[in-house]
């Protein structure tokens, strides 16, 4: 595209160094209108300073949207995920993953709302963010432009990108002169970091990473023991108090830290080909998904469970190469939530120097049946001599086969 076929343009943005500059080279390449567009995601900072820093770079004040999405970020999107019990490659929660999506969808309602002919977004050429907010774009508005900086102009240095900033009179803190060490995404989820220090697979990450969780070292040395309910597969509850979606993960997240929970040290396949090195800290979220598989366990047919265990990777896979509003994740969505409908009761958790473990669940509709399991006498439900007809018929094939390889040899 060139200077002119772009109208108005919805941002993504953050008011941080990058994406004024993007800002900025936006009105400088295409000529054009901008909207800019922040969500607050639960990532801690106060979200106020980019509408002055989007004032001062000539942002009219009705192009000028800043919102309140926890709520909507973890009612419909981290517990649907939650519910899948999602994991990519068996460990990755999926916390940058999960927040694109709804990053894109509110994108693509401002542009709606205003008229814009394009959307922007900061990621970077290299990475797996800007496949996620295009595909969710494209689905959501086929006829979309799509602007995409990092692949696109030749700021391609810090020291050019310092540059511009003060060619065009963008603030740039002192801070944000010198590369920082490493980059960070985070939500109400989860932190992640990487680049950097962090490229070396062999070295450890250095203590100064962290920011989310204490080391789990120095963690109290008592226990913490701690209550969560479910209903329908999501938390309606901590320790017996009721909270909304975004009010219960904050409340995890509070106690995860506290006991050095959900560090992820992690290398993994990127969906543009590469591997990366990445440093996940998703203290509430780890004792979420502890604590749901723990209520599952009492409360889920083993055909289902075992099912729901098949499907994960694939769930998984889904969300993190950006196929959220795919009809294949909703399939899946469909037929997990299905099974949710009796994931109901209460799990008992003790939270220990990083560790979470499941110490009691209790529900009204466990299948979990003492008669049946019990050592002592007087179970009527089962009787231990169908067992042997059970076994024989199901080692017929396997005498088959040893009776083949006696005869043949093979």
């Amino acid at each position: 595209m060139k200077k002119g076929d772009v109208k108005k343009v919805v941002l993504a943005y953050s008011g941080g160094l990058d994406t004024s500059i993007i800002l900025k080279w936006l009105q400088t390449t295409y000529g054009c209108e901008v909207v800019t567009f922040t969500a607050d995601l639960g990532q801690g900072e106060e979200l106020e300073p980019a509408r002055a820093k989007a004032i001062l770079l000539g942002i009219k004040p009705e192009n000028i949207f800043i919102e309140d999405l926890r709520e909507e970020f973890v009612r419909d999107f981290v517990y649907p995920m939650i519910r899948a019990n999602a994991l990519y490659e068996g460990q990755y929660l999926l916390g940058t993953s999960i927040a694109r999506p709804l990053i894109s969808k509110k994108q693509i309602e401002i542009a709606e709302k205003t008229g814009a002919d394009a959307v922007c977004h900061g990621a970077t050429g290299k990475g797996n963010d800007q496949v996620r907010f295009e595909l969710g774009y494209y689905a959501l508005k086929p006829d979309v432009k799509v602007i995409a900086p990092w692949r696109e102009w030749d700021l391609t240095s810090r020291t050019k990108l310092i540059e511009f900033a003060e060619k065009h009179q963008i603030p740039i803190s002192k801070d944000k002169r010198g590369e920082a060490p490493f980059s960070t995404d985070a939500n109400l989820l989860h932190t992640s970091s990487e680049g950097k220090v962090l490229e070396d697979p062999a070295q450890e990450v250095p203590d100064y990473v962290f920011s989310r969780t204490l080391a789990p070292e120095d963690a109290p040395d008592q226990p913490t023991y701690i209550t969560v309910s479910f209903s329908k597969g999501d938390a309606i509850a901590v320790d017996g108090h009721s909270m909304s979606p975004a009010t219960i993960l904050a409340k995890l997240n509070e106690l995860g830290r506290a006991n050095g929970i959900g560090r992820l040290d992690l290398v993994e396949n990127r969906y543009v080909g590469m591997k990366s090195r990445g440093m996940y800290e998703t203290p509430g979220g780890t004792i979420l998904h502890i604590a749901h598989r723990g209520i599952e366990s009492i409360t889920l047919d083993r055909g289902a469970a075992h099912l729901k265990d098949e499907l994960m990777p694939k769930y998984a896979e889904i969300v993190y190469n950006g196929f959220w509003f795919a009809p294949e994740r909703e399939m899946l969505q469909a037929a997990i939530d299905r099974s949710q409908e009796l994931v109901a009761g209460t799990v008992r958790l003790k939270l220990y120097k990083g560790s979470v473990s499941v110490v009691g669940r209790e529900s009204p509709y466990s299948l979990y049946d003492k008669e049946l399991v019990t050592f002592e006498e007087g179970a009527v439900a089962y009787d231990q001599h169908d067992a042997e007809g059970f076994i024989k018929l199901n080692a017929l094939r396997l005498r088959t086969l040893a009776q083949r390889r006696k005869k043949t040899g093979k």
